[in-house]
């Protein structure tokens, strides 16, 4: 059979035992890494799912992410929490913070919580959705490795600094904004460079602030800091003109939200010593704005109403930010996720370096 698809569970699984066997995570963090990752490639997310293991792999190979170190609690009040994640991996960290955001939020209504020092957390949906699931609104954002200019800037200082939303309307999908701040986020850069090297003019520039399509180059740059110049721009460009003033500072908000309140590091200083990366998360419960169903079913008339607004020319629908990933998902449980050749051959080198057999179909 042509490997191109494997069934979720199977995928998952496997996931788990290579997190396990092969970088010594410990199995209860081996489990919600395999889960996140599997959901980023059900739903079309290749650029966060289980391609990661090789960033994975050389975080702590160098010596950036412990795999046994535990997150800790170190400040908290009814409604907030601060953690440290002591260079845990990032699924660990936001483990622990969104179970008890959520139970904070049920009890006392909402809670914000930051994470200083830990890793990369995976797709942000997957976490903010955890509060929409549980009929709150949810909040992730996360800062990252240098990837971005400052607008005007030369000098990669900040991240691609996501965005995600979740917001019940009563029935999945959930509303669920999941965004980079910079035109696109690295991942997709780094699958690009996987795929054959190219990408359209506007992601990213070179270190003389050229427009480049050379992916290859740029995800080489990011990932290895290469150079301090050079690197992504922020949704709207380069210019004021298109708002790239706008794009720049929902980066840096996020950044003042992530690093900035949990007094941890700032994108311009992570994965030095450690990976070093902070989160904010948020869970609220929609009662403390009135009737909770009514709330849900009003935010639902809303999105409906764009919905069956009329179309542009040529154009047969008009999509709410979540249902395409909730679609996608739906289809690879019925019929496998599809993983590229280049993951493929990821997942087999990383099977033959770990002396695990090899995933089929």
């Amino acid at each position: 059979m042509e490997r191109t698809h494997v069934a979720y569970e199977k995928l998952r699984a496997y996931m788990a035992e290579m997190l396990e066997k092969g970088l010594g995570f410990p199995e209860e963090t081996a489990e919600i890494s395999s889960v996140a990752l599997v959901e980023a490639d059900a739903r079309g997310h290749a650029s966060h799912g289980v391609a990661r293991i090789k960033m994975y792999f050389e975080e702590v190979n160098d010596g950036k992410d412990n795999p046994k170190a535990v997150p800790e609690i170190v400040h908290e009040t009814p409604i907030s929490l601060v953690i440290k994640g002591n260079m845990a991996p990032g699924f660990a960290s936001s483990k622990l913070a969104m179970e008890r955001t959520i139970a904070k939020a049920k009890e006392h209504g909402t809670c914000m919580t930051v994470v200083q020092d830990s890793c990369h957390f995976g797709m942000a949906g997957f976490w903010a959705e955890k509060a929409a699931d549980a009929g709150m609104m949810g909040v992730a954002l996360t800062n990252t490795l240098r990837a971005g200019i400052p607008l005007f800037g030369k000098e990669r200082l900040l991240g691609t600094n996501p965005i995600c939303v979740a917001i019940p309307t009563g029935k999945k999908p959930h509303f669920m904004l999941d965004m980079a701040t910079t035109t696109v986020a690295l991942g997709k850069i780094e699958v690009a460079a996987r795929r054959g090297g190219t990408m359209p003019v506007g992601w990213a520039v070179d270190e003389n602030g050229a427009d480049t399509t050379d992916a290859i180059s740029v995800a080489e740059i990011n990932r290895f800091d290469k150079s301090p110049f050079g690197g992504q721009l922020y949704l709207g460009g380069a210019g004021e003109t298109l708002g790239g003033h706008k794009g720049y500072g929902l980066g840096l908000l996020v950044e003042l939200l992530t690093a900035g309140l949990s007094l941890g590091t700032a994108t311009y200083d992570t994965y030095v010593k450690n990976c070093g990366i902070c989160h904010y998360f948020q869970a609220t419960r929609l009662d403390l704005f009135g009737d909770e169903e009514k709330i849900k079913a009003h935010v639902a008339s809303i999105l409906d109403k764009l919905r069956e607004s009329p179309k542009a020319e040529g154009k047969e629908r008009i999509y709410i930010h979540g249902e395409k990933e909730f679609e996608r998902r739906k289809k690879s449980m019925e019929e496998g996720v599809y993983l590229d050749p280049a993951t493929w051959e990821r997942l087999d080198e990383f099977a033959d370096k770990f002396g695990m057999r090899r995933l089929e179909p």
